[in-house]
């Protein structure tokens, strides 16, 4: 059963470790990150983009596959399903698709309808029994064509959020999604730091997980974050196994070219780092 991620954080930030978030675009994505985090006994968040859930038909198709999988598959680790930088009315529309979580990016708002849009999802979360993620500062890169510069928050502003009553906060550190340029400068601690006291027990988030060296991860979690955002990684090694299958001419024999077997190596490569995830964010065996 799908469940809120309030407890599987907070009990990440109190045991300094993070529970990744790894999103999905289809069923071998889902069934290999489940499958996964079952082998690790890990907690786990499968994210949902407003785009990736067009693309596999809606929410409802989203939440029908994910309860399905997790009880044939006999899934027994927490698991949530979340939303990923979500549109209000797409936060709305997941909360009543059964989604277990949902992130409400209101980073390009003015500050103030931001926090009127976040109050009202409060409401709408608690009384539904989800967590609820927003935003301040926007994550730089490109994220279903929303591009920011990989700006820092202001901890004040981050204190106005996470005072409303969130369960989680995402804030801008320097980071950015997809690939990182080679003349990125890095995580601001400072600017983490400073948003850690200022928000306390609150659960922190970091959204473009991938690239970030692993000392910038494992010093981040140790300031706070516990949810770390992984998409573009996952999608890396599905390609490159993919590529590498076709490429030595496998989808030519016998029945090679069968869906089953063709993106059966893509299907291990998400696994591959998933897992390499999992332990760097120190989540394994953490499921109880």
């Amino acid at each position: 059963m799908l469940v809120s991620a309030k407890e599987m954080l907070e009990k990440a930030k109190a045991g300094h470790y993070a529970v990744g978030q790894f999103n999905i675009n289809n069923l071998e994505w889902t069934k290999a990150i489940l499958l996964t985090a079952q082998e690790l006994n890990s907690p786990v968040i499968l994210g949902v983009s407003e785009g990736a859930g067009k693309y596999m038909t809606g929410y409802k198709t989203v939440v029908g596959m994910v309860n399905g999988m997790m009880e044939e598959l006999k899934i027994t680790v927490p698991v949530a399903l979340h939303l990923d930088h979500g549109s209000y009315e797409g936060c709305l529309a997941c909360v009543e698709a059964g989604f277990s979580s949902i992130m409400f990016d209101g980073s390009h708002y003015p500050i103030d309808e931001n926090v009127a849009k976040t109050t009202e999802l409060v409401k709408i979360a608690k009384a539904h029994g989800m967590s609820l993620e927003a935003e301040v500062g926007s994550i730089g890169g490109e994220e279903d064509g929303v591009i920011g510069k990989g700006e820092c928050a202001d901890p004040q502003e981050c204190k106005s959020i996470a005072d409303l009553g969130v369960t989680m906060l995402a804030a801008g550190i320097g980071n950015i999604h997809g690939k990182y340029p080679d003349n990125w400068e890095g995580l601001s601690f400072e600017t983490l730091d400073a948003i850690q006291q200022l928000t306390g027990e609150m659960p922190l988030v970091l959204h473009g997980g991938t690239g970030i060296p692993e000392d910038m991860i494992k010093k981040a979690i140790s300031l706070g974050v516990a949810k770390i955002n992984v998409n573009t990684e996952c999608q890396l090694a599905f390609a490159d196994a993919t590529r590498k299958y076709i490429e030595a001419g496998k989808d030519l024999e016998g029945k090679g070219f069968d869906p089953r077997k063709l993106l059966a190596p893509g299907f291990e490569a998400i696994k591959a780092t998933v897992k390499e995830k999992m332990e760097l964010f120190g989540s394994v065996g953490k499921a109880n």
